[in-house]
């Protein structure tokens, strides 16, 4: 292909405050993942993007450029209705886990790619990794089959779909250009895209513990992230909910695998169920079908297609979940109202714990990780147990003990309630 552009041009023009062109942003998009546009090319424009910014239309088409960069995934043959849900990443975030089988009892397909943790917020394909023969990789046919069945498939994304959001993806992470909104939107969208569901429900965190700890800044992306997948023809939805405190009791693998179950037999914590049953409300009525969720949840239908999706990919849904072989308490320093449990404190503990990675290829621990013993707004007393950690590797819980300093705030009142869901967008 002879090369339309010069990338120095496309850099410079977004560097002075220009709107790149359709032809521009279909060009190096397509250069980059070719190898024609340098990895140093790409992050001063990646830089331009983060400090100057996209119309709505240049983010679309740049979403475009990346879908175009692969393949896409078609379920019309499915014959039913399919539905997923996006997650922006937190601590204790383990609602993909009982969302998926609770949505497939009411015969909609959810097709959920997922990915693996970095840094403290955790990874799906990690937690669903420490029940015991579950594996993560699927072929296409596999996973097509899987849906036509049980209803429901968690599994990591192919390499085929939108490469060239893995190339962008890793060099962001290494050139302080993570946070662009336009580049978190059209990385988000442009796989969900791929991925052909009929509708998609984002849950946007917001919060210590979340990747947007600005209430502004995340509706800003929330927004955008609407408008591609409505552009695009997909149902698309986004709850903006609280990630200052983590979610349930639970951060680690097997520990929030442990938790999940809990939740899909009826009990759990308040939190995750709540969360779970909105999410599972707004899939629904994405997809234009009927149905209480928490009814399915009270019943046992969503624990049935939970172990129908377990065996499925070779899991064993009765066999013993991994457990780390050293625990620390941590106990109340005062007695009065546990006022504050901070997210973000409370994931770094659990990745220094060995439940996360610093980089893509490290492995995880399956037993690690954090159980709390109370949320804000509980009584606690001076010597109570408010959290214990578990490890593999004893020496780790100095660093983690460490993250937790100040974490859990005890007051003489209650704070006044937080919802979990702060908006909704449309």
């Amino acid at each position: 292909m002879s090369e339309r552009f010069d990338a120095v041009d496309v850099i410079v023009a977004k560097r002075d405050g220009h709107r790149l062109s359709d032809a521009q942003i279909d060009w190096v998009v397509d250069a980059y993942t070719r190898g024609v546009v340098a990895d140093e090319q790409m992050s001063a424009l990646a830089m331009a993007i983060l400090l100057n910014g996209m119309t709505r239309e240049e983010i679309a088409r740049w979403t475009a450029a990346m879908i175009a960069s692969g393949e896409r995934l078609d379920f019309s043959r499915l014959g039913r209705p399919t539905a997923d849900k996006h997650s922006t990443g937190g601590v204790g975030d383990k609602i993909t886990l009982p969302l998926a089988p609770l949505v497939a009892v009411f015969g909609v397909a959810v097709p959920q790619l997922s990915g693996r943790g970095l840094g403290h917020t955790g990874g799906t394909l990690d937690k669903l990794e420490s029940i015991p023969g579950w594996r993560a990789a699927l072929t296409n046919d596999e996973m097509m089959a899987q849906l036509g069945g049980v209803g429901a498939v968690i599994c990591a994304a192919g390499s085929g779909l939108a490469p060239a959001d893995r190339k962008l993806y890793a060099l962001r992470d290494v050139t302080g250009t993570v946070e662009a909104i336009p580049l978190i939107a059209s990385s988000i969208m442009s796989k969900k895209i791929a991925e052909g569901t009929g509708a998609l429900v984002l849950d946007v965190k917001v919060g210590t513990g979340a990747f947007m700890k600005d209430e502004g800044r995340a509706r800003e992306l929330a927004e955008t992230m609407v408008a591609l997948g409505t552009d695009a023809g997909v149902t698309t939805v986004a709850l903006l909910t609280d990630m200052d405190t983590p979610l349930g009791l639970t951060a680690g693998n097997a520990l929030e695998v442990r938790e999940s179950v809990e939740v899909l037999a009826g009990g759990g914590p308040a939190d995750v169920v709540e969360l779970t049953v909105a999410l599972a409300r707004e899939m629904l009525a994405a997809a234009g079908v009927a149905g209480d969720p928490a009814a399915a949840l009270a019943d046992g239908r969503a624990m049935d297609a939970w172990r129908a999706m377990i065996r499925a990919q070779g899991g064993d849904p009765d066999a013993p979940l991994p457990v780390a072989r050293h625990t620390q308490e941590v106990r109340a320093a005062a007695t009065g109202v546990l006022a504050e449990v901070d997210a973000m404190a409370v994931g770094v503990a659990a990745w220094r714990l060995g439940a996360g990675r610093a980089r893509k290829e490290d492995p995880v621990q399956a037993g690690a990780g954090v159980e709390l013993f109370a949320k804000p707004g509980e009584r606690v007393v001076a010597g109570q147990l408010l959290a214990r950690l578990h490890t593999d590797t004893p020496d780790r819980f100095a660093r983690a003990t460490e993250a937790l300093a100040g974490t859990f705030v005890v007051r003489d009142e209650a704070p006044a309630p937080r919802p979990l869901v702060l908006g909704r967008i449309a």
